[in-house]
């Protein structure tokens, strides 16, 4: 059985959406024993460069990415009564190649897809600039998760297979998160786990971390309140 490896991991540049700062949260994993951690802020790559020498620092294998927000339509499509509805995708880099991808993909999210004071890419992009990259489906955000949450089973069947073929059969992943305070995740599970044996898609699970104790939670709610 392989060590757990957190993949999901939110710091302060989350922009008032994460609330830890990249040393302590390098430390802390050290601390318990982590081997490896990945960073996957939201819409950017503040911090990579900082998460990286912390790590080197700590002996712990920086796995960098971010959480991509992808547009429903294309990234130039900017209809307040359309685009405001966006998708989640987790974006992590295998090899180098895969990071300067990565760096293409949130640059031309801030410069060209910008919209709703949110960066967002779009499949064109990703077809472009996937190489080196590994993708999960994302949190219940997601495309997946959301057409599954609609009851549109083949057309989530369809998206599945869509990002299989893009990313690579071994570079995709079906998300799966457990998080007890949103009531229908756990169903959401069942329906990703059914999806993925059906369609041989491998499984991954993730925490999305935003904080690193439990005590934190009540400052988290208040930072996200702001």
């Amino acid at each position: 059985m392989s060590e757990f490896v957190h993949l999901h991991v939110h710091s302060h540049y989350s922009l008032l959406d994460g609330l830890t700062q990249i040393k302590p949260l390098v430390k802390t994993a050290k601390a318990r024993g982590f081997k490896a951690l990945a960073l996957t802020d939201l819409g950017s790559m503040y911090g990579a460069i900082e998460f990286y020498e912390v790590c080197q620092a700590e002996d712990i294998k920086p796995i960098i990415g971010f959480e991509a927000y992808l547009a429903p339509r294309s990234r130039f499509a900017k209809d307040p009564a359309i685009d405001s509805v966006l998708y989640r995708l987790i974006l992590l880099a295998e090899n180098y190649t895969g990071y300067k991808n990565l760096l293409k993909l949130t640059s031309a999210g801030h410069l060209e897809g910008f919209f709703n004071n949110k960066p967002r890419l779009d499949k064109e992009l990703l077809r472009v600039n996937h190489e080196g990259i590994i993708a999960l489906s994302g949190p219940i955000e997601g495309e997946i998760p959301q057409l599954l949450k609609m009851g549109q089973i083949e057309k989530a069947k369809s998206v599945a297979l869509e990002f299989r073929e893009l990313f690579g059969k071994d570079n995709f992943y079906l998300e799966l998160e457990d998080h007890p305070a949103i009531p229908s995740q756990l169903e959401m599970n069942t329906k990703i786990i059914q999806l993925g044996n059906e369609l041989s898609v491998p499984l991954v699970v993730t925490r999305d971390v935003h904080y690193l104790n439990q005590d934190e939670a009540e400052v988290q709610d208040i930072l996200a309140c702001i």
